[in-house]
C-alpha cells in the first residue's frame, strides 16, 4: 500500500461557515452557527464525512441541519442523528443524546455517502432555519425551523448505530486496544482511518506495538501481531502481559483468520475467545469488549477458508450473548457483510485501501459508543 494512495484516502476537504438570524419562537433571541464539513475518506464511488455544528447563539434544544449536494451525492449511512434526503436536499436531525447545544457548544455527526464524477462539499447550511454565515443576529428568521419529530421522517432514514453513541466524558481519554493479527497490524491502516474519525482528545489507542506507516501521523499503538493465531495467544497467556503493560478500557478484537486458515475448529477458536475475555475482565472488571465477525477470506491456497469463515462468524453472536454482562458488555461488530474479498483485499485475505475504509467505517459506531 503506497503512502500516496493512503494520503488520498486521508485527504480532508473542509468547509467552514457560520450564521446569523434567530430561532423561531424567540422574537429577539440571538442566533448563529458555524459548520465544519470534512471529507474524512474517499474511494471510488464512496466517501465518509464528518460534520461539526457549532451554535453561536442562544442555547438550542432540538436541532435540524439542512444542506444540499450539488453533484448528485447521496447519504447511505449516518450516525449520531437521523437523516432524510429528498433529491439533493439533506436534512439531519439530532439524536436523543445530542439534542441540546449550548452557546458555543458543538454537536457532531458523521455519514457515509456515494458519489459519481465529483464530490464537492455543500456550499451552505441552515440550522433550525438560520443560514450559517458565522455571524450572530437578533433578526427573526423568515423560515420556521423544523423541530425534532416524535415520529420517524417520511423518508426512510439510514440505519443508525446499533448502540447509541453518547457524548464522551471530559476526563481522561478512553484507552482502546486493537487486538488481532496482520489484518489489525502490518500495517492495519484501517486503524489510522478510524482514529481520524474519532475525537482525538477523547481516545488513546494503546498497545505494545508501535504504529506502522500509513501516509500520515496518527495514534497507532496496537496489538496486531502478524501471523498469530488466537488459539496460541490464549494457550500461551500472551494477552495477560499486553493488558498489564497498557491497561485498556476497551478492546476491539478482529482475530481468528490464521486459525481458520489452519483448519482449527470453530469451537476451539471460540474457547480461545472465552479465555481472552476472562483475561480482559481480570485486567478491568468493566472492560468493554468489541468482537468482529471477521472479514471474508479466499486465498488461492485455501479453497475451504471461505466457508470456514462463514461458520465461525455464524457462531460468534450466540457466543457473545452467553458471556456478555452489564458491567462488561460484549458487542459483536459485523465486518463480514458487504466486504468483498475480490475487490476489498489485495490477496484474498488482507484489506486494500477500499477494504481499510470499510473496516474503519464498520468499527466506528460501536467504538464511538464506548466513549461514555
Amino acid at each position: 500500500m503506497t503512502r500516496r494512495r493512503l494520503a488520498i484516502l486521508a485527504t480532508a476537504a473542509t468547509l467552514l461557515a457560520g450564521s446569523a438570524v434567530v430561532t423561531a419562537g424567540q422574537a429577539s433571541a440571538a442566533a448563529g452557527c458555524q459548520v465544519k464539513y470534512t471529507i474524512s475518506s474517499q474511494w471510488p464511488g464512496g466517501f465518509g464525512a464528518a460534520v461539526d455544528v457549532t451554535n453561536l447563539g442562544d442555547p438550542i434544544n432540538g436541532w435540524s441541519l439542512v444542506f444540499s449536494f450539488s453533484a448528485g451525492q447521496t447519504v447511505t449511512q449516518l450516525w449520531n442523528g437521523t437523516v432524510a434526503q429528498s433529491g439533493s436536499t439533506v436534512t439531519v436531525r439530532n439524536a436523543a443524546w445530542n439534542n441540546a447545544i449550548a452557546t458555543n457548544g458543538t454537536a457532531s455527526f458523521g455519514f457515509n455517502g456515494s458519489w459519481t464524477g465529483s464530490n464537492p462539499v455543500p456550499s451552505s447550511f441552515t440550522l433550525n432555519g438560520v443560514t450559517c454565515t458565522g455571524a450572530v443576529s437578533t433578526t427573526p428568521p423568515t423560515t420556521t425551523p423544523t423541530t425534532t419529530p416524535t415520529t420517524a421522517p417520511t423518508t426512510t432514514p439510514t440505519t443508525p448505530p446499533t448502540t447509541a453513541p453518547t457524548t464522551p466524558p471530559s476526563g481522561a481519554p478512553v484507552k482502546i486496544m486493537a487486538l488481532g493479527d496482520s489484518i489489525t497490524g502490518s500495517p492495519g491502516c484501517w486503524r489510522a482511518l478510524l482514529w481520524q474519525m474519532l475525537p482525538a482528545a477523547k481516545v488513546d489507542f494503546v498497545g505494545t506495538l508501535p504504529p506502522q506507516g500509513c501516509g500520515f501521523t496518527y495514534d497507532g499503538e496496537n496489538e496486531g501481531h502478524g501471523g498469530y493465531l488466537v488459539t496460541n495467544v490464549a494457550n500461551q497467556n500472551l494477552l495477560v502481559g499486553w493488558l498489564s503493560a497498557t491497561k485498556p478500557d476497551v478492546v476491539m478484537m478482529h482475530f481468528g483468520t490464521n486459525d481458520v486458515w489452519s483448519n482449527i475448529p470453530t469451537s476451539t477458536i471460540l474457547a480461545a475467545y472465552t479465555t481472552l475475555v476472562g483475561q480482559m475482565r481480570a485486567s478491568s472488571p468493566r472492560m468493554k469488549i468489541l468482537v468482529a465477525q471477521i472479514i471474508p477470506m479466499n486465498p488461492s491456497t485455501c479453497a475451504e477458508c471461505a466457508a470456514r469463515v462463514v461458520n465461525l462468524n455464524a457462531a460468534i453472536p450466540a457466543w457473545a450473548t452467553s458471556l456478555t454482562t452489564a458491567a462488561s458488555p460484549i458487542t459483536v461488530v459485523d465486518q463480514w457483510t458487504g466486504f468483498d474479498d475480490a475487490t476489498d483485499t489485495y490477496d484474498g485475505v488482507h484489506p486494500n485501501d477500499a477494504g481499510n475504509v470499510k473496516i474503519a467505517n464498520r468499527w466506528y459506531p460501536s467504538v464511538s459508543a464506548t466513549l461514555n
